[in-house]
């Protein structure tokens, strides 16, 4: 299938690369959610990144004897107060801190220097708890968006999520809520659902994951009225492994956040929650709700609730391999994907109508729209009939983006470096990409 022709200009231009160049594979780059940090997994350890200075704040290192594959910031937290946690092919997870009291939030964003060294030794990284229980390598983790639970999963087919039940912040006593064991393959990736309209409704549960397969799905899963976590729902269509899963981050009509999955079969998928109503139900609360029904239901029938998820959009076909990672903004809707063929892409979802000559929307768009089966807001499909119908369209392709290298991982982040104006610090969106070839290279959207 030949690769649709981009219908919009727009240009990526390479700024400085963040330095050292680590001369070793790197695996994945994680922003802070509100300090200017970039934390980078490579080999056995993480480089933190200053985006200021676009060079090494500090290290995380000795804590792990094999890979460290996946990293993810505790939310929630002050500005001199740094969480990370850690997940490795050693099969454990690593909590670390850093801590900056009375020094203020602007240290932390100084590169750390051999000036400064005997400073940052009695400030280093330090190795708080080692969650230990997979039986094989850990792929990935994440926070959930309070900080309360802490999902791992791993090639032994697994997912865990474990729970914050300390005192304090500083009392780190973990506890396993959940293993859940109904992947049928390794386990790539587990993603949290954002806290943006899906709680304080009393619609669903407040805390909702998505975890992708070897097994070419994602599942969907909930804490129910007891406290058991459950697997609501299965999303089938993908060909090969799905490598990720992200969540909508920013939903713009009120609709449940939508998901992205991507594989190795090269596609990227759009995934819609169908939010319905019945008369029979409490008013207000959706059948697939488990928030307000789950207590008076017995807990067979509540296992047999299921969530009805559909896929309602393909985006344009762009890579020739692989797809290992998509990035959304949730600032200006756009989707960048990189993978195994070294190339980064750029999509946008736009309005799609009769008279439009660029681009049309794909088979998974018309059949949703055919069937009737486009998102519904809340239940109400009438709200939704009002609005145009979108269809995503490629914007841009950058081949050899980090030479002959694979690039393992994009996201989007904010600006704080020297190049960036004043005005647009902390505001203007820039891609960061990380390779085989070691490098941590962002680039300006033009």
């Amino acid at each position: 299938m030949a690769s649709p022709e981009p219908v919009a200009p727009m240009k990526l231009v390479p700024l400085p690369p963040f330095k050292p160049d680590l001369y070793e594979r790197a695996w994945q780059s994680l922003p802070h959610p509100t300090l200017p940090l970039l934390a980078t997994a490579h080999q056995k350890s993480v480089t933190v990144f200053s985006l200021s200075t676009l060079s090494a704040h500090s290290t995380l290192t000795n804590g792990h004897e094999r890979s460290v594959r996946s990293t993810t910031w505790k939310p929630n937290l002050p500005p001199h107060r740094l969480c990370l946690v850690t997940g490795s092919f050693d099969s454990t997870a690593g909590l670390w801190r850093w801590e900056d009291e009375g020094q203020g939030s602007g240290s932390l964003e100084v590169e750390i220097t051999g000036g400064a060294k005997e400073d940052a030794e009695e400030r280093d990284w330090e190795l708080i708890v080692v969650l230990d229980g997979h039986d094989s390598e850990i792929k990935s983790v994440a926070f959930s968006p309070s900080g309360q639970f802490l999902a791992t999963c791993s090639r032994d087919k697994s997912v865990w999520i474990w729970e914050d039940v300390g005192a304090s912040e500083a009392d780190d006593e973990w506890e396993t809520v959940a293993v859940l064991n109904e992947h049928e393959g390794d386990v790539k990736s587990v993603a949290w659902c954002p806290d943006t309209n899906r709680s304080g409704r009393g619609r669903y549960s407040s805390e909702v994951l998505a975890s992708a397969s070897y097994d070419d799905t994602v599942r969907i899963w909930r804490e129910d009225g007891e406290g058991e976590w459950v697997c609501v729902a299965v999303l089938e269509g993908h060909k090969g492994t799905v490598w990720g899963v992200q969540w909508e981050p920013s939903p713009k009509t009120g609709r449940f956040p939508r998901l992205l999955t991507w594989s190795a079969d090269r596609t990227i998928r759009v995934w819609t929650l169908k939010e319905e109503e019945d008369d029979d139900e409490v008013e207000g609360a959706p059948r697939h709700a488990w928030g307000r029904l789950g207590g008076g239901i017995p807990n067979t029938m509540r296992r047999s609730l299921k969530e009805d998820w559909e896929c309602t959009a393909t985006l344009p076909i762009a890579h020739t391999r692989d797809i290992y990672s998509v990035t959304w903004s949730a600032d200006t809707g756009l989707v960048a994907s990189v993978g195994s063929d070294g190339i980064i892409a750029i999509y946008k979802e736009e309005a799609s109508g009769a008279n439009e000559t660029t681009g049309v929307a794909t088979e998974d768009e018309a059949a949703a729209e055919l069937d009737g089966d486009v998102p519904m807001s809340n239940g109400h499909p009438e709200q939704n009939r009002s609005e145009p119908l979108k269809a995503w369209k490629l914007l841009s392709t950058t081949s050899n983006a980090h030479g002959p290298y694979e690039i393992n991982h994009v996201t989007w982040c904010k600006r704080y470096d020297a190049g960036c104006l004043p005005e647009k610090k902390g505001v203007e969106e820039m891609l960061v990409t990380t390779g085989d070839d070691g490098i941590i290279r962002p680039w300006q959207i033009t």
